[in-house]
């Protein structure tokens, strides 16, 4: 990307462009589990996702067939998940919205732009990486996913991370954050830091979610900050 670009993308975030400081990558972080985390939901046999190999036309239509909890009852429809299938970069967000649950894409609307703004900065196209939730229903009114409900749908996220094998994972938001690391620390304690994912140890990366920063347009920069530090460690992690 050259240089003119580069400014029309820190444009579009709000940001003055400024040089990357050349600084040694932040220890990464310890996590441990929190005992406030809910325990998993017992699971529920008729729609368990599979542990034998399968692909991602089988994986969809299970989503589409989920009745795992309440929200199956409530959605418009599944919101399964966009991209390459060969993506490097995996993007996880913690559920739909209004327009993605109409849609069945996530990170549509105000949101996603601001998303795609992000990924522009750093040199990338929404085309070229995959988008997913940790919950593939819409909880009603937008209220947070409950523990039970995130459990419930964690395994077929857990599945599309295995078909995927991503070089890199961002989480964005507080709760995809906490889901995926199984922790109930704070968002500002989880940035800047080089977590792990799964058995297969995928580097993950926490920012915030897009739609605070358009709540909250001076943590833009914060939220920079992530995408260099993740932009670093993919640089450095071998597929």
């Amino acid at each position: 990307m050259n240089s003119a670009q580069r400014k029309d993308y820190l444009a579009a975030l709000g940001l003055e462009s400024w040089r990357l400081r050349h600084a040694a990558p932040p220890p990464a972080l310890a996590v441990v589990p929190a005992p406030g985390i809910a325990a998993p939901a017992p699971p529920v046999a008729e729609l368990q996702v599979p542990e034998s190999p399968g692909d991602w036309e089988h994986l969809r239509a299970r989503v589409a067939a989920c009745t795992r909890c309440a929200l199956s009852q409530t959605r418009t429809q599944t919101v399964f998940g966009a991209g390459s299938r060969q993506a490097q970069w995996l993007i996880v967000g913690e559920a739909p919205g209004a327009e993605e649950d109409r849609q069945g894409e996530p990170f549509v609307g105000r949101a996603g732009q601001l998303l795609n703004s992000m990924l522009r900065a750093i040199g990338m196209a929404r085309e070229q990486v995959y988008i997913a939730n940790v919950l593939k229903c819409r909880p009603p009114g937008n209220r947070d996913p409950s523990a039970s409900e995130c459990a419930s749908c964690l395994p077929y996220l857990e599945r599309q991370i295995e078909l995927l094998n991503p070089r890199i994972m961002l989480a964005v938001g507080r709760i995809a954050a906490q889901n995926l690391l199984h922790v109930d620390a704070p968002l500002a304690r989880l940035r800047q830091q080089e977590h792990r994912f799964g058995k297969s140890r995928v580097p993950l990366l926490v920012t915030y979610h897009p739609a605070y920063l358009l709540r909250s347009p001076a943590d833009k920069r914060k939220a920079w900050e992530d995408l260099k530090l993740a932009r670093e460690v993919c640089a450095r992690v071998e597929r």
